[in-house]
């Protein structure tokens, strides 16, 4: 049994193949963390500890026992208000005005298979697959109830974790603050792992000592943001890529949120991940119900690789769904580089006879295609084909196309509006917008109110007559701007209005899949604003940053594998000098960096030489041979490109008989030192072969002693080694 309940003991223990979580009912019906780590039997309870601690509160029924204290003790969701000063999972304001809040232990259920979450994306498993339980806790003064949820998938070593909170009382009551994971650790001296960014540089490596206060990072936003990804890891001092414990949080959310490492007074360290509570209230009446999003964990003592490999492997067999789950990705060449808005039906025509000579399997008709649309000023939210510049029927271009053997893409963006545009003249009323105030601009649009039903219907209607137009096989789902203006018409209560408009656009998205189950989308917020387990849930691949350098997405890359698979990795190779940052790299670096993703050019096919397409068509070759390998094979980071002179990384497949080494040059000095790569997770008794060189080598020579890389030739120059057990 992966969950086991000890009447006796009073303790939930949760067991995965490699970990255990427990937790303990007390004598005061307080529900208390006891053990997360390595698999243990017994009862933990041993590791509590009671003393007189001054300034820390003692709950009533503790009558003049001063050694009992909730500001001391690890908490499953501490709550505010009952003697906690630390950071709480749950802040509530009564019907009086008071923010307090008392949860404790009335019932629990233990049944098979994972719960789903309704309206919100989550992980999913089957009776044999997972298990869940739910506790129930109340506080008896205002009838609140908080339904813990925990699913545990033994064979991933995931326990996920959420909470539902039910008004089972008399009175209104406000949420202001829920997370929807705690983790407090009693000892040990930790750093907090994060991913900060910027657009067109998302999701940089930051690792530093968890300190006495608190560490925290999120997103104000309206979306899980650029400038911070939802996924933090609390490392082990001493942990490394191979070695240590590390515990991980992703939220499954593609919102506001909020992630914090503190250590308390007591050198006691608290690890949380929820909502963002920044212009949240959710109003919850007698009855009512409102669910959180829901958090991933995992644990482990082998290393950061490992506990990345956990995430990889839940998020891409039980995140991801549908038909682009498990089956290889096209390669695809998007018009945005190539043409930007200055594009025909001829233009797009064209893109795919060059794509047809390049072995590309599908064209992207990106954005400018709608509306008045020739620019960011005018035309958005009007999603009615521009058959003028098109010089003829969607259908037409489509068929087209399909005739010359190419598959056909399109670019919408649903949740934005040009003031331009007469979806707004005629519905001024459908944006977030502040009465009596000039609304906030980003790119020259606004945020249509998907937490309005009638404005996700409208839009949904819309896009949907588009889709009929033919063979449409996939579509890049863009959001170019950050929530500012946040007022809706729809309601009186507006502190519910970001979590319902992602709820909007979750409800637009399970829609569409429906709708459309062979449908491919690829999300995108301007590239990398919207990168989360939440988003890849319905698009099984993400847009990872508009910046396509090959130099920086290294790093990028680099920083994302951390939390998120390779098969979620927007990926593509683009024009040199880049068009983002300028520089030059080789097309060999481009290309093997791309294919650390799903694969594709953004570039003009019509300005290449003869050669250049015929090398095109090479690579694409040489990704389709390794694209199962890349997409379901294990992943290993090799480097640091933050402090080494190369970036690199490798693919392993399950029964490491193959094995994919990449790494690309960074840094280049005269009389250079030699750089070596060492492969890690192949059989040490096994002797591999380079398949282009024929050379031989020891499993164990390699992990240990790598392989010297040639002196670099150029700068950024990049290496592949295609290696297979003998």
């Amino acid at each position: 049994m992966a969950i086991i309940y000890d009447d006796r003991k009073k303790t939930f223990t949760l067991n995965t193949e490699s970990t255990t979580y427990q937790m303990q009912v007390d004598r005061y019906g307080f529900l208390l963390h006891l053990y997360y780590g390595k698999l243990a039997e017994g009862c933990m309870d041993y590791v509590l500890t009671y003393y007189d601690r001054g300034f820390s509160g003692n709950p009533y029924e503790a009558g003049k026992d001063r050694t009992y204290s909730l500001d001391a003790l690890p908490q499953e969701f501490p709550c505010r208000g009952n003697g906690d000063f630390r950071a709480a999972a749950l802040t509530v304001r009564n019907a009086d005005g008071t923010y307090c809040c008392d949860m404790r232990y009335r019932s629990h259920v233990i049944v098979k298979g994972k719960y789903d979450l309704p309206g919100l994306p989550a992980v999913y498993g089957t009776e044999q697959e997972a298990q869940t339980l739910e506790i129930t806790m109340e506080d008896s003064a205002s009838g609140l109830q908080a339904v813990l949820l925990y699913g545990v998938l033994p064979e991933l070593d995931i326990i996920t974790r959420s909470v539902r909170i039910v008004n089972a009382g008399e009175k209104k009551v406000y949420i202001e603050n829920i997370q929807s994971a705690c983790l407090d650790l009693l000892s040990g001296n930790y750093d907090v792992i994060s991913f900060y960014g910027r657009h067109a540089m998302e999701r940089n490596f930051q690792r530093i000592p968890v300190p006495h206060g608190s560490f925290r990072i999120g997103s104000r936003r309206g979306t899980s943001s650029h400038q911070y990804s939802p996924f933090m890891i609390l490392a082990d001092k001493n942990a490394t890529e191979d070695a240590g414990s590390c515990y991980a949080m992703n939220f499954v959310y593609s919102g506001g949120f909020s992630g914090e490492a503190e250590k308390d007074q007591f050198n006691q360290t608290r690890m949380m991940m929820g909502l963002q509570d920044e212009l949240f209230s959710y109003p919850a009446a007698p009855g009512e119900t409102f669910q959180a999003p829901e958090v991933i964990l995992s644990y482990t003592d082998k290393g950061l690789n490992r506990l990345s490999q956990h995430m990889h492997r839940c998020i891409r067999t039980h995140v991801c769904r549908g038909k682009y789950r498990d089956a290889a990705r096209p390669v695809l060449v998007n018009s945005w580089e190539a043409a930007y808005f200055d594009f025909t039906g001829e233009t797009i025509r064209k893109l795919a006879e060059d794509a047809k000579e390049c072995g590309i399997d599908m064209v992207v008709m990106d954005d400018g295609w709608f509306g008045s649309r020739d620019g960011d000023f005018s035309g958005l939210g009007d999603w009615h084909v521009n058959e003028e510049k098109l010089g003829g029927t969607l259908r037409d271009l489509i068929r087209q196309i399909n005739d010359m053997g190419i598959k056909f893409g399109i670019w919408i963006e649903p949740e934005m509006v040009n003031e331009d545009s007469d979806l707004y003249r005629a519905h001024p009323d459908w944006v977030l917008s502040v009465p009596g105030r000039k609304p906030v601009r980003a790119r020259y649009q606004l945020v249509l109110d998907f937490s309005r039903k009638e404005v996700v219907d409208a839009l949904f209607e819309q896009i949907c007559k588009i889709l009929d137009q033919g063979n449409i096989e996939y579509v890049k789902w863009d959001m170019n701007r950050s929530l500012s203006d946040v007022y809706s018409a729809g309601t009186e209560e507006q502190g519910r209005v970001l979590y319902d408009y992602v709820l909007g656009v979750y409800d637009f998205l399970e829609r569409l899949t429906a709708r459309y189950p062979d449908l491919l989308i690829e999300g995108c917020s301007g590239g990398g604003g919207r990168f989360d387990a939440g988003m890849m849930y319905y698009t099984p691949q993400i847009w990872c940053s508009d910046n396509t350098d090959a130099v920086d997405r290294v790093k990028i890359q680099y920083g994302s594998s951390f939390g998120y698979p390779v098969s979620a990795v927007g990926a593509h190779v683009s024009a040199s000098p880049n068009h983002q940052t300028g520089r030059r790299t080789p097309v060999y670096t481009r290309t093997v960096t791309a294919m650390a993703g799903t694969f594709g050019y953004e570039l003009n096919l019509g300005a290449l030489s003869g050669e250049e397409k015929k090398e095109i068509r090479q690579q694409t070759d040489l990704y389709r041979k390794y694209a199962p390998l890349i997409q379901n094979g294990t992943y290993y980071r090799l480097s640091n490109p933050y402090e080494d002179e190369i970036g690199a990384w490798a693919f392993v497949s399950e029964d490491r008989r193959k094995v994919l080494l990449n790494a690309v040059t960074l840094d280049v000095h005269g009389n250079m030192t030699v750089n070596y790569i060492k492969p890690k997770g192949l059989k040490e008794d096994a002797v591999y072969e380079d398949m282009s060189s024929g050379q031989r080598y020891c499993g164990a020579a390699l992990m240990e002693a790598g392989i010297p890389l040639p002196a670099a030739a150029c700068e950024y120059e990049a290496y592949q080694i295609y290696l297979e057990e003998v």
